[in-house]
């Protein structure tokens, strides 16, 4: 199926009623239950749609039946479990046959997670599906669950082989732990030490791609000014950004060596000196700033790996606010992990709906080690990648102004402002 077929689904959840007995009925089938030991007895499944419908009326679980497009494609749902003594939800969920392989189940157990964070009752959601439930061990990889372990219980009659996966949603926990670099903003001029104050330059020029700041309580402002020119119209058209990054690594003029590859054909047009500044590999990266709600803005923090090995390119998006995607009551941030041109990472980025004024100052963190990244939002969870990227990164921050589809600028709105108070990192644990 082709990303933009599953990106046109519009996949909801509907709690569960006394008419969905018919739902359950047709999930009992052998085709669907093979994973499960076969299906239940009538008694059975009229004992499971009656213990749905007790357990939701007191919270102690919450069932959904799955719909795409309205239409009922299966189901999900939470309950309360202990995980080793620790109070935790588990959850389990079915498609349709018509709608396996369409992303329905990953939409709906992103739903099923989004809705537990914000309980905020339990940290650990827990998935047992059989060993060999192929598709389902999948989904629990792709949604950053962590495998720890099989077991094997008697079920239904027989004997049910599982795996065991653990998804962590506890917030970000800085106590006791000290920053290793603070960045506060607060010298009248930028720390040279931590700072290359131009963006990407080795695709274009030091002097087309310097960044235009301020420094002011209660900390930096990039700006986007009405005479600010596109970065590099030959590579990247009308996009123009003001930005600073903490490291610079490329090749001679002439050569395709050179950090964020973002496309194909790319040729150094001004060699740069090698700048290894602010790196950090592994523990906790957070940034407090403010988005920009104008249609044409972008703001972001996107580390990415140093590259002095072209495999080593990987980008940890902390941040990523359209302003486009700002509204009177909350916004979309995007987070995730995008591979750029390292083999062994794959595409992991969604965007998280957050309820509040983003243009306000709002804390935007990773905590990042050999095996996973979690991402947080006001040290709020919001998603874990489990995949490694083991090589160091430096951080890139910046605001972006994109070409309007009027193809004239909105010169009344400039300068754009991007505002960050502060940008720190803690080691690994």
């Amino acid at each position: 199926m082709a990303d933009d077929e599953r990106d046109a689904l519009e996949v909801a959840l509907r709690r569960w009623s006394d008419e969905d007995f018919p739902l359950l009925e047709r999930a009992n089938a052998p085709e669907m239950t093979r994973h499960l030991g076969g299906p239940e007895t009538p008694e059975q499944l009229r004992e499971r749609h009656d213990r749905y419908l007790r357990l939701g009326a007191d919270d102690r679980a919450r069932m959904w039946t799955v719909e795409v497009d309205g239409v009922p494609a299966g189901g999900i749902g939470w309950w309360h479990v202990d995980h080793d003594g620790v109070p935790a939800y588990e959850t389990g969920w079915n498609v349709f046959p018509e709608w396996q392989g369409r992303g329905v189940a990953g939409a709906a157990l992103r739903e099923l997670i989004r809705r537990l964070a914000a309980e905020r009752d339990r940290d650990l959601l827990i998935a047992y599906p059989g060993v060999d439930n192929a598709p389902s061990n999948a989904l629990c990889r792709r949604a950053g669950f962590e495998y720890t372990g099989s077991g094997t219980e008697p079920w239904r009659g027989g004997q049910l082989t599982f795996n065991t996966w653990v998804l962590d949603m506890s917030p970000l926990d800085l106590a006791g732990r000290a920053a290793d670099h603070d960045e506060r903003f607060d010298q009248g001029t930028l720390d040279e030490t931590r700072w290359w104050p131009y963006y990407n330059p080795h695709w274009s020029s030091r002097a087309a791609t310097a960044a235009r700041w301020d420094m002011r309580e209660p900390g930096l402002t990039l700006r986007i000014d009405a005479d600010t020119a596109p970065w590099s119209p030959e590579y990247d058209g009308e996009n123009r950004a003001s930005h600073l990054q903490t490291g610079q690594y490329s090749g001679p003029v002439g050569s395709p060596i050179g950090q964020h590859r973002f496309r194909d054909g790319l040729v150094v047009r001004e060699e740069q000196p090698e700048r290894r500044l602010w790196l950090t590999h592994f523990g906790v990266i957070e940034v407090r700033m403010r988005a920009i709600r104008h249609p044409d803005a972008m703001v972001a923090l996107w580390p990415i790996g140093f590259e002095d090995r072209p495999e080593d390119c990987g980008e940890i998006c902390i941040c990523e606010i359209f302003g486009s995607e700002l509204d009177d009551t909350g916004g979309w941030v995007g987070v995730g992990v995008k591979p750029q041109r390292d083999p062994r990472l794959t595409l992991d980025f969604e965007k998280v709906r957050v309820e509040g004024d983003l243009t306000q100052y709002h804390d935007y963190a990773v905590e990042w080690d050999e095996h996973r990244v979690r991402f947080f939002i006001d040290g709020r969870w919001v998603k874990t990648v489990a995949q490694r990227i083991d090589y160091p990164v430096q951080l890139m921050l910046d605001v972006y102004q994109l070409p309007n589809p009027s193809g004239q600028r909105d010169l009344a709105a400039l300068p754009l402002r991007f505002d960050v108070e502060r940008l720190r990192t803690f080691p690994p644990r």
